[in-house]
């Protein structure tokens, strides 16, 4: 059985390919990237795979078994990327599309979920057989703003008491790897989240227990939070999208208790303390 990742060079796209090279002989993998030059370490055979030109994806599906369509991350492109890459998925015979949707997406109040609804309706009227992964957000969204509290003493968000149930990359990996590598996950929508529901001022918490630090969590107005996020230096677009992801948390949008992201790979997900330990240990070797 031949399965194939698209994104392949990207964080997520190499944790699936590890996950799978315990599950089956790194032969039946196949990494879909923009750039082959990029993948020469990826120890699986390359083909070019561009979203934005369906040529290319036309030669490299042909022989897939199962494919995983890792989620475009282009504002504006995703609906008709995604949909270039069922249309080819179709017209070549592959025999199942995996796709990494949102939490929820049906009527999830984040901004990009409109994208992955449709995507998901595209899938579905391809007349492919498709699972579909929804997934809650990376932990990693929020460890990631820990050199900046370190810093600034603070930890700043927009979120207020949300409760996010958040997975690291690892844990979406994995449950990845078990949908391609396995069977009867044909017509099935998962949703995927962590077991822990933590809250901004928990990681704040976490963040100064790990550190010996007081660092506290300041909530702001999702403008106010923005427009401190474009003072730093983030892009405007960017900086009002992550103040309107944490103003959706806030209305729950990232909570989920049904637990099956740890049924589906076998074990707890990883806990937020274990994740704030990662994220300590890597800016430490940057400074």
């Amino acid at each position: 059985m031949t399965i194939a990742i698209t994104g392949a060079t990207g964080h997520l796209g190499r944790l699936v390919l590890d996950s799978l090279k315990g599950k089956v002989p790194a032969a039946d993998l196949v990494a879909l990237v923009r750039t082959p030059a990029k993948a020469a370490d990826l120890g699986v055979a390359v083909r070019e795979a561009d979203y934005d030109r369906p040529e290319t994806l036309d030669r490299a599906l042909p022989g897939v078994d199962t494919l995983l369509l890792v989620s475009g991350t282009v504002p504006g492109k995703r609906v008709a990327q995604h949909r270039a890459v069922i249309e080819a998925a179709r017209r070549t015979g592959v025999g199942r599309v995996v796709y990494t949707s949102i939490l929820r997406a049906d009527d999830s109040p984040i901004d990009l979920a409109a994208d992955h609804r449709a995507a998901e309706a595209d899938l579905k009227a391809s007349g492919v057989a498709y699972t579909i992964l929804r997934n809650s957000w990376y932990t990693e969204n929020y460890t990631g703003a820990i050199p900046g509290a370190l810093a600034g003493g603070a930890l700043l968000g927009s979120a207020d008491g949300a409760r996010i149930s958040s997975a690291t990359r690892a844990d979406y990996a994995e449950a990845a790897a078990v949908v391609l590598a396995g069977t009867g996950h044909e017509g099935r929508t998962y949703e995927l989240a962590g077991d822990e529901a933590w809250t901004l001022p928990d990681l704040a918490a976490e963040l100064s227990r790990q550190t010996g630090r007081d660092i506290p969590y300041r909530d702001l107005p999702p403008a106010e939070y923005a427009a401190t996020l474009t003072s730093f230096g983030l892009p405007e677009r960017l900086a009002q999208a992550i103040a309107g992801w944490d103003a959706a948390a806030a209305r729950g949008a990232l909570f989920d208790d049904s637990r099956q992201l740890s049924r589906l790979i076998g074990r707890p997900t990883t806990p937020l303390a274990t994740a704030v330990a990662e994220a300590l240990a890597a800016h430490a070797t940057t400074v």
